[in-house]
């Protein structure tokens, strides 16, 4: 048992430039802000950004010319619209999307927590998505002989996730909604908890186990304004702002 308490200035050193860097969460919904503030206040870019879904915390690093490529299945803010940096960015051609879905990532992460190089589905058969990801193979089944999509595996150097409760051994309780952070968390190569709270102990039930954890940050409200059950809500009136003040071009001061 490894006491892996640190902080927020600390843990962020894990992330290198060039990595691949994936957030827990969902929409807006337990996203670790507080971990991406303080990763603004490095010179670390060029990352690659692998989400289930991107949302505002995705778009600071957007906005603030952090990822170099994106890939996710959803860059947006719910019911507030798209998210406004990514828009603009990828409309711009400055952000290298490459296109996945809900499929392309499960697959992907499921060949690389199986130690293959690939799992093989029928997610994409008839679809268009075959066109823009050369990458991704069709196959004919050795057993049946039908086409076979083949998804290759997904490798993630660093995952940080936002917990409402975790133990100072990455420990960590998600409390219902679990998105694919639990997948997340066995994938990565490094991981990083960010918690509500820290406690010495914790019994069972427990979602993520810290034998796979790197580092946990205690970080109050540190998924806001994006919302933690059951700490605090959406505040959907910063994500307002937020969206004013990148219509009027004013993304610089917003990260001041």
């Amino acid at each position: 048992m490894i006491d892996k308490v640190t902080s927020l200035a600390e843990a962020v050193k894990l992330v290198k430039s060039g990595d691949t860097l994936s957030l827990g969460g969902m929409n807006l919904y337990r996203r670790p802000v507080a971990f991406l503030r303080e990763l603004l206040k490095t010179d670390v870019r060029d990352l690659t950004l692998l989400n289930f879904t991107s949302s505002y915390e995705s778009d600071l690093l957007i906005g603030a010319g952090r990822i170099k490529t994106l890939r996710t299945c959803y860059c947006g803010l719910e019911s507030f619209g798209l998210a406004p940096m990514f828009t603009t960015l990828a409309t711009c051609g400055d952000l290298q999307l490459i296109e996945e879905t809900e499929a392309s990532i499960a697959f992907g992460l499921r060949a690389t927590l199986s130690g293959v190089g690939f799992t093989p589905g029928q997610g994409w058969i008839g679809t268009d998505m075959l066109k823009v990801r050369p990458d991704v193979k069709v196959i004919d089944d050795p057993y049946s002989g039908r086409p076979t999509v083949v998804f290759p595996a997904l490798r993630v150097d660093v995952a940080v996730i936002h917990a409402p409760i975790a133990d100072r051994y990455g420990n960590a309780r998600l409390l219902g909604n679990l998105a694919i952070d639990q997948e997340l968390s066995l994938a990565a190569k490094c991981v990083i908890i960010t918690a509500e709270e820290i406690v010495d102990e914790m019994a069972a039930p427990i979602e993520l186990t810290g034998l796979s954890v790197t580092a946990v940050v205690h970080a109050p409200r540190g998924a806001w304004p994006t919302s933690c059950y059951p700490h605090y809500a959406l505040d959907g009136e910063e994500i307002l702002r937020y969206i004013d003040m990148c219509a009027a071009g004013k993304f610089d001061e917003y990260i001041r």
